[in-house]
């Protein structure tokens, strides 16, 4: 049962990571697995080949925690495969909705984070306010478009990863900001293993790495890290603001158009600007429903803190 909800746990970050400026490590750390994660990765090592010489690779699969990763990671691919058509079709089709819906959730996560700090000096509230100015800086820069070559998508990968551990900064906005997402989605979407396999290449690099940089920050700084996350988290929130007016576009590789320069509206302006109804009711209900998620994942986190 208790990996059965780490499943659980992994296709809720897939599902958040398959969205540009939502990130994964946003659920590990609300479900109460983050440090679990960055532990467990920091233990592929060097040091596991000996561990298996002299204990066997049953000691070696119980040190890195092998059944949590597997459930986490098998959670986390069965939401990318088969919800990256679903986004995909929902963020054209219905933006309003999913970007309330992760709007709400983003929102009750900082409030979540800074609970499980204690006081706020001033130090600790410029590190939140340096967060903040970061992440809204990120969100802010036009996307480029590189070519998906295999050497491209392979250092996409160790950059996403590392974002996708961070809570608040988003893969998948990475991505996007990169030219990439579009052609890792396809691949998702049509299985082309080849960019999957460089993409997953890069990924495995990048968390093995960055994952011993977090853990430490964690392990020294814990409360300081913490504000500085929860700023970046903050910081997104313009990114996923429901209601935009589209400035200016650009045809993308694919002959596709997609939006360069964004400003947010007010719902009211934007059914003035667009013509379009802003939704507003149904917009609510879905913030809402991102909020009461996060408070029971809270509590499903609460209840089995390792698991």
């Amino acid at each position: 049962m208790n990996y059965f909800l780490t499943y659980l746990k992994g296709l809720a970050m897939g599902a958040a990571d398959v969205v540009p400026g939502v990130s994964g490590g946003t659920i590990a750390f609300i479900t109460g697995i983050l440090d679990k994660l960055l532990d467990s990765v920091r233990a592929i090592n060097p040091g596991l080949i000996k561990t298996i010489r002299h204990e066997g690779a049953k000691a070696a699969w119980e040190k890195i925690n092998g059944t949590f990763l597997v459930c986490l990671l098998g959670g986390i691919l069965t939401s990318i495969f088969s919800l990256a058509k679903l986004i995909s079709y929902l963020l054209t089709h219905h933006p309003i909705p999913v970007w309330s819906f992760f709007f709400g959730l983003i929102l009750v996560s900082v409030w979540h984070m800074l609970r499980q700090v204690k006081g706020f000096g001033a130090g600790r509230i410029a590190l939140f306010a340096l967060g903040t100015f970061v992440a809204w800086g990120i969100t802010v820069l036009s996307p480029t478009e590189i070519p998906a070559t295999y050497f491209n998508v392979f250092w996409g990968g160790a950059l996403a990863i590392c974002a996708m551990l961070l809570p608040g900064i988003s893969g998948s906005f990475i991505l996007l900001l990169l030219g990439l997402y579009p052609a890792v989605l396809a691949a998702a979407k049509g299985l082309q293993l080849d960019i999957l396999a460089c993409f997953a290449l890069g990924a495995l690099c990048g968390i093995l790495c960055f994952s011993h940089v977090l853990s430490l920050l964690l392990r020294k700084f814990h409360d300081a890290t913490i504000f500085f996350l929860t700023g970046l988290m903050l910081g997104t929130l313009g990114k996923i603001w429901p209601w935009k007016e589209t400035l200016s576009w650009r045809t993308n590789s694919h002959g596709e158009q997609v939006p360069v320069d964004q400003q947010n509206l007010s719902p009211w302006a934007f059914e003035q600007i667009s013509g379009q109804p802003s939704e507003l009711m149904l917009a609510i209900a879905c913030a809402l429903f991102g909020i009461g998620l996060v408070l029971v994942i809270e509590k499903l986190g609460a209840a089995k803190p390792n698991h």
